[in-house]
């Protein structure tokens, strides 16, 4: 039996209903108590409630789980080795998704999302669970922020980030897959882009592609919108998180094969992703 953590995240949603499609028979997904009446998810997939905060509640989740499928969402790993002492105690293996900047160039290295994937892999390694690592480039769906802006204004403003190899959630999901439900990939860690990289304006014109309508981006100075993003009441490490990729990652011109190699099929272009989510953004 598969445990699905995350199962209502973007990446998470894909890995639920691929494992779906294929007949996975047995496959549970952990919903929050506050998400448990509205949740969706497909027919035959088992739901549990519980929390990674309260991993004492877990247990009932976990009761008869071989895999588990994690997404850590927090912005620390405090908390994390009671966690995976609970999934220790039952599963025997684990599939983590992680970040592609773990373990990168050393200018990056203070980053927060890279120093908290970071973290997490080295607990689970202490944790001696057997382990699959799969090291994630930058998701298209963290595009589905700008939504706001696109349908207010049909202007996207923010800071610059270096253009990477944006990676389509499905693709993510069906490396996860194989993962899950293939013990060869025990010990392994992935790094998955995909088919080249892109940039945030790139970004932008593709969604105005995909819903016909001339967008743009217009760059926002970092300190300025650090400033806003406080004003805003939001919380100093979430605003240094969303707001060091364009302070700390410099250009990347990686680009992997390995969804090709694992799944059979090429990774998914951003455009791709645009077009098959247009209605997101209208």
């Amino acid at each position: 039996m598969i445990l699905v953590i995350g199962a209502t995240g973007n990446v998470g949603r894909q890995v639920l209903s691929q494992l779906h499609a294929m007949g996975t028979a047995d496959v549970r997904a952990l919903v929050l108590p506050r998400a448990a009446a509205s949740a969706r998810v497909p027919n035959g997939i088992g739901v549990a409630v519980g929390s990674l905060d309260a991993p004492d509640g877990l247990a009932e989740a976990l009761t008869g789980i071989e895999t588990v499928f994690l997404v850590w969402p927090f912005l620390s790993t405090r908390g994390a080795p009671a966690v995976l002492e609970a999934i220790a105690r039952n599963a025997r293996r684990l599939v983590y998704l992680s970040s592609i900047g773990v373990d990168g160039r050393p200018e990056e290295r203070d980053d927060p999302i890279f120093k908290l994937h970071a973290g997490m892999e080295r607990l689970i390694e202490e944790s001696g669970l057997p382990r699959t690592v799969l090291r994630a480039d930058t998701i298209a769906s963290n595009t589905l922020s700008w939504a706001d802006q696109i349908r207010a204004t049909g202007v996207v403003r923010g800071p610059l980030t270096a253009p990477t190899a944006v990676i389509d959630p499905r693709d993510i999901a069906a490396v996860a897959v194989r993962t899950l439900t293939d013990d060869t990939h025990l010990g392994s860690t992935y790094r998955l882009t995909g088919p080249r990289t892109i940039s945030r304006p790139e970004q932008v014109l593709a969604i105005g592609a995909a819903i016909d309508r001339e967008l743009r981006f217009e760059e926002v100075p970092v300190q300025d919108s650090r400033a806003q993003m406080l004003a805003d009441g939001r919380p100093p490490a979430l605003v240094d998180a969303l707001l060091s990729a364009a302070e700390n990652r410099s250009a990347s011109t990686l680009v992997t094969s390995t969804v090709a190699d694992l799944t059979g099929r090429p990774p998914r272009s951003f455009q791709q992703w645009a077009r098959d989510h247009h209605e997101s953004f209208r």
